[in-house]
């Protein structure tokens, strides 16, 4: 009886061996397979939205409070008391591309606000190579007889086109965080939100399509409160799950080709202090992206003098970046400046409040 116990034993452990073996094999082919396909899938929208934002870099999920937020961090825009119209144009890659983004943010009684946020990378001119000088002739061919070389002038050109639509829902919400007896209520503001997003890739005459959600929240306090020390400022922790479930495009193709964007998770703090004496404050923040083939650390600081100006600058992964906002009343432009290995660029946008 000892015997057969210690067999049966045996053939349990070598079955949870197996089992567990399979798990690990299946989970590793879930997790490799997605990362050799998605790498470059959604490359386009890495570029980002807004032009405040990109000055410091990207380093904004945790300040997260004008419309590019729908992006960065969409619980951002429930910091919004006005209705907010944004447009931003620039000139990618020594002026191959075209960068475009526009914003509309809608506050909503009881502290919620919508938004609707469309990016477009259009690249004109793309010139179009007809296979039929290559039909009948061989390599050989062509490099030897003069009358079969290729022109090199194209048969025709056409415009590829990156959209990505978002439609965006936050809500801020106040509470008093009790620590216990002999401590203070401290007061907190918390932002929840997210965002759907519908995806449209065109090359010549195929078309992508796919859509995808964001979760995201915005935790904002005074340390003033919590250590009692009048001249501290604000502490904010951004955080934004991109692609949740990961993102499928899929292509018109005969083949139905499907791409896919892999879940990005984006961690921010920001720290504002006031310098109420010159009538200004400060901002530092980092941001750190973490997905499955990277890991990019952001960071920016920004001067802000009495809501007339402010200048910003930023780092990451190698690149540099700066900006300045004048404010009229209502109306900001914005100005960023972007150095990139594939082509510095300038970036110019606009935003009205109502």
């Amino acid at each position: 009886m000892d015997n057969n116990y210690s067999q049966d034993n045996l053939i349990i452990t070598l079955k949870k061996i197996l089992l567990f073996c399979i798990v690990t094999v299946t989970l590793l082919i879930l997790l490799i397979t997605p990362l050799n396909a998605g790498r470059y899938a959604g490359d386009f929208m890495e570029i980002g939205s807004g032009v405040r934002a990109l000055g410091l870099s990207g380093s904004f999920t945790a300040i997260a409070d004008d419309g590019s937020a729908i992006y960065w961090n969409a619980a951002g825009i429930a910091q919004l008391k006005q209705i907010e119209i944004g447009i931003m144009r620039s000139y990618l890659y020594n002026g191959l591309a075209y960068y475009d983004h526009l914003t509309y943010c809608q506050p909503l009684p009881n502290d919620a606000t919508i938004g609707i946020n469309w990016t477009r990378l259009s690249i004109p001119d793309v010139p179009v190579f007809d296979e039929k000088h290559l039909i009948g002739t061989s390599v050989d061919q062509r490099v030897t007889y003069s009358e079969l070389h290729l022109t090199g002038v194209p048969d025709d050109f056409f415009t590829a086109y990156d959209d990505l639509i978002q439609f965006a829902f936050a809500k801020h919400l106040q509470f008093d965080l009790n620590l216990g007896w002999g401590f203070f209520k401290l007061p907190v503001d918390l932002h929840l939100g997210g965002n759907m997003k519908y995806i449209r890739r065109t090359i010549q005459d195929y078309t992508g399509t796919g859509t995808g959600f964001d979760l995201s929240m915005l935790i904002d306090t005074e340390l003033s409160n919590w250590f009692d020390v009048k001249w501290f400022g604000d502490f904010a922790i951004g955080l934004n799950f991109q692609n949740l479930g990961n993102t499928a495009i899929i292509w018109d193709t005969v083949s139905k080709n499907k791409d896919e964007i892999l879940l990005n998770t984006k961690l921010g703090f920001a720290y504002t202090q006031p310098l109420e004496s010159l009538s200004s404050n400060i901002i530092i923040t980092t941001d750190t992206d973490f997905n499955s083939y990277d890991r990019i650390q952001r960071f920016g600081l920004e001067y802000q003098y009495d809501q007339i100006l402010a200048g910003r600058i930023g780092y990451s992964n190698k690149n540099m970046s700066s900006g300045l906002t004048v404010s009229f009343f209502d109306l900001n432009i914005d100005y960023a400046f972007v150095t990139n290995v594939l082509g510095n660029s300038h970036r110019v946008g606009l935003r009205v409040y109502f």
